[in-house]
């Protein structure tokens, strides 16, 4: 099987009701791949002899335990499991931000991570075979970005948090990679540009993105995914990285 080839493929995606985790559900399906899809409003693809289509809390570990285990029973193992559910607020200075807005941030954009990450390794040791982990990174989580505390903290959580994972389970043929998409225009980019500069100083040069199309498309986001995951030339490719610009920046 080519990579240009995914049919048949079993592909794992939260958060995939809008934005780059919708973006992903429709390509994958559009080359394809069977699809197993949670966010906690619902997906974009419906239920179907293809796709397992459920309404979940990306927390809820015993939830994404029984959906996984739904989609063993439907489609066997699962080759590719894409943790992209995430939130972008509180974004103030971490002087503005409550305790408990920090904690719902990092139990959506980390502990939830955790969850999903964990269940899929219990599948992968259930069913006796190896698969591909993805955790949706950010520049973020190694950059700092006035304003963006929770948000910084959580993704460089998720790198490190993958690059765990990767020592512990590369025994079973598990390959994890927290992935950094580059800037997708999608509703969070709508909140940042819609960001006061004196909680988010860099809003103008993400609008200034947005005058100029300086974004991945959710659709080439997809394949970089898929070829990450199915290409064998990419098999050694880090367990952290960032996808390139696809309008040709460095």
């Amino acid at each position: 099987m080519s990579t240009r080839d995914l049919t048949g493929r079993v592909a794992f995606v939260s958060g995939a009701s809008r934005g780059i985790g919708a973006g992903i559900a429709q390509r994958f399906a559009a080359r394809g791949m069977k699809l197993v899809l949670c966010s906690r409003t619902p997906p974009v693809l419906p239920d179907s002899e293809d796709v397992l289509s459920v309404s979940l809390d990306v927390r809820d570990e015993a939830g994404m335990n029984g959906l996984i285990a739904k989609a063993e029973e439907r489609f066997g193992g699962i080759d590719l499991f894409i943790n992209n559910a995430g939130v972008l607020e509180p974004i103030a200075p971490i002087r503005d931000v409550s305790v408990e807005a920090f904690a719902e941030h990092l139990e959506v954009n980390l502990v939830g991570v955790f969850v999903g990450s964990r269940c899929y390794v219990e599948h992968l040791r259930r069913v006796g075979r190896g698969g591909v982990l993805i955790n949706i990174s950010s520049g973020a989580a190694s950059k700092a970005y006035h304003g963006w505390g929770a948000y910084c903290a959580a993704k460089a959580g998720v790198e490190r948090l993958t690059e765990v994972i990767a020592l512990e389970e590369a025994e079973i043929g598990l390959r994890a990679h927290a992935v950094a998409p580059g800037v997708v225009d999608t509703d969070m980019q709508s909140l940042i540009r819609a960001t006061p500069a004196e909680k988010f100083p860099e809003t103008l040069r993400f609008q200034e993105k947005k005058v100029d199309g300086a974004f991945n498309r959710a659709e080439f986001v997809a394949d970089e995914l898929a070829a990450l995951a199915f290409d064998p030339t990419r098999e050694g490719s880090p367990v952290v990285l960032r996808l390139p610009d696809e309008w040709g920046e460095t």
